[in-house]
């Protein structure tokens, strides 16, 4: 039995001595529709449930840094090295995951080192998946990705975030968004969302 299926187990028993519930916590981990993993010590994922299957396909026995868009790639190693070092106790952040069809999926993570004892064997983690809402209302004075940016840069995407999300380079989003200003007459970003706010043009989730 793997390190981190045995830190699970000693947690889970450890937990339910403590709550006085005697349930399989493991099992319930299993069955939950929210979206958990555990990689290794070596990066490697080794246990996902039903509901990260749905999101990214069976991905056991692969890099967790693969399971993100290569662009983040660098930085998943670098968050669980962190963990592993014991400089990081745990996270949270927005990435954007690949679905078994291809599909890039924007997802808000939330993970931790895994420890068994004072050692830490692996990292533990759980997914918010992030649905995609409907495409912005349209706007007299702006081009449907416009306003597709305009919405993304409301809900504080970076343009790095931005191209991932709609499948552009990073140069285009920003020439989208310098045309995107002139259309709304305004110097920055912060100016557009003002006038976008002021004139109704942005959706209220």
């Amino acid at each position: 039995m793997s390190a981190v299926r045995q830190s699970a187990r000693a947690s889970e028993a450890g937990s339910a001595a403590d709550l006085g519930i005697p349930g399989d916590l493991h099992g319930a981990l299993e069955e939950v529709n929210v979206p958990a993993y555990a990689v290794d010590r070596f990066g490697i994922i080794r246990w996902i449930n039903s509901a990260a299957r749905k999101l990214v396909g069976d991905v056991r026995g692969k890099q967790q840094s693969s399971v993100v868009v290569p662009e983040q790639a660098r930085e998943a190693k670098e968050s669980f090295l962190r963990k592993m070092m014991g400089t990081e106790k745990s996270s949270e952040g927005t990435v954007v995951v690949v679905a078994p069809g291809g599909e890039r999926v924007q997802v808000e993570v939330s993970s931790c080192a895994l420890r068994e004892g004072h050692r830490i064997v692996g990292v533990f983690g759980i997914v918010s998946h992030r649905k995609r809402s409907a495409p912005p209302a349209p706007h007299p004075h702006l081009t449907p990705r416009q306003n597709q940016v305009l919405h993304l840069l409301s809900h504080g995407h970076s343009t790095a975030q931005i191209a991932a999300e709609l499948h552009l380079s990073v140069d285009t989003v920003r020439n989208h968004i310098r045309r995107m200003l002139r259309a709304l007459g305004a110097h920055s970003r912060i100016e557009a969302l003002a006038v976008a706010h002021r004139e109704g043009i942005l959706r209220r989730d």
